[in-house]
């Protein structure tokens, strides 16, 4: 029978558990960021390493040297920096890179990357970028075979995982694994015991429903949801049901979840159809959470309600109307490295 990470006694941390390091990858990629669009977003890698890298190491993978020499300007005299010359084809180191799980050591689960349901062939290459990334570090690798992106699971790192059926249940993932089927993966290979499955994601969101748009777990059993007040608005039917699914849903030892509302922000339109803009595409890291604000009224509210969540930590907004351009903000294009028990 093949070793699975739960068996071994692995489990995946929550985010807010310490970090050796945060992965992301340095932005470049014309079709995802047009010429017109890239200084804004690279201002907003500035300041999400800025913020990042006064609590841990932020590994910066980069195409060459000539593109590590450019971004070393860009950063000025950010400090606790590391470059690894790793090509990519984009940035969403959530979804391609490997999901880290900790037990007496950490070890890696390196999903299958299939583009998000095979919708964007330039960026299946990045399945292999995160496999080089698992082996560059030398640490245990697991390799279950299973079609999943990081950014479609939250856990509280006690037992308790987040996901939605739109996404993981989507033909375009793992067509001949039903829920059971996925329920077991998620059981074996991130060592919880409870599934909570909420229904959709947002508009604009080509990922088919990633749950850290929608919830994200800030303690064990405290939770954070989108809200959409206008009935008006597509996004307020689909929240509303994510809303009552997890006010009725429980924890891994029966416990009901400390449900809070953050705001969706204004809709962020493309020429193309809306963007996927949440606030709650936050990440945590050590010191900081960095969290996307996109202009609107409700920016005030998600960064007082977000702080609240971690008093503890700096909370640094982050202007991510540029980067948002490509679909996903800042949870979406970040990868933890926990630190060794």
């Amino acid at each position: 029978m093949r070793e699975t990470p739960s068996g071994l006694g692995y489990r995946m941390p929550a985010e807010w558990e310490k970090h050796e390091a945060t992965w992301l990858s340095w932005p470049k990629d014309p079709d995802t960021f047009p010429p017109e669009i890239l200084p804004k977003v690279e201002a907003a890698y500035v300041k999400m390493v800025s913020a990042l890298s006064r609590g841990e190491e932020v590994r910066i993978l980069v195409d060459d040297k000539m593109m590590e020499e450019r971004v070393r300007k860009l950063l000025g005299r950010v400090e606790r920096v590391r470059f690894l010359a790793l090509k990519t084809a984009d940035v969403w180191m959530r979804d391609y890179g490997p999901t880290c799980v900790r037990g007496r050591d950490v070890a890696l689960v390196k999903w299958r990357f299939n583009a998000w349901g095979n919708k964007y062939d330039d960026l299946l290459p990045d399945d292999e970028a995160g496999a080089r990334l698992a082996a560059l570090t030398g640490l245990r690798t697991f390799t279950p075979g299973v079609v999943l992106e990081g950014g479609s699971i939250d856990v509280n790192g006690m037992g308790t995982v987040l996901t939605t059926e739109q996404c993981l249940l989507n033909p375009n993932r793992n067509p001949s694994l039903g829920r059971e089927g996925i329920e077991r993966v998620l059981k074996d290979n991130l060592g919880v015991r409870k599934v909570v499955w909420l229904k959709e994601g947002i508009e604009g969101d080509d990922t088919d429903g990633h749950v850290d748009d929608i919830a994200r777990f800030t303690g064990e059993r405290a939770v954070l949801v989108a809200s959409e007040r206008d009935a008006g608005d597509p996004n307020h039917g689909a929240l509303s049901d994510d809303m009552a699914l997890l006010r009725a849903a429980t924890d891994e030892r029966g416990r009901d979840f400390d449900v809070q509302e953050v705001p969706m922000p204004p809709r962020v339109q493309a020429e193309d159809g809306r963007l996927p803009a949440s606030h709650l595409n936050f990440y945590i890291g050590n010191g900081a959470v960095v969290v996307p604000t996109f202009g609107g009224d409700s920016d005030r509210v998600a960064l007082s309600v977000i702080g609240k969540a971690f008093p503890k930590r700096d909370v640094a907004g982050i202007d991510c109307r540029a980067l948002v351009y490509g679909l996903g903000t800042l949870h979406c294009v970040t990868q933890q490295l926990p630190a060794p028990a």
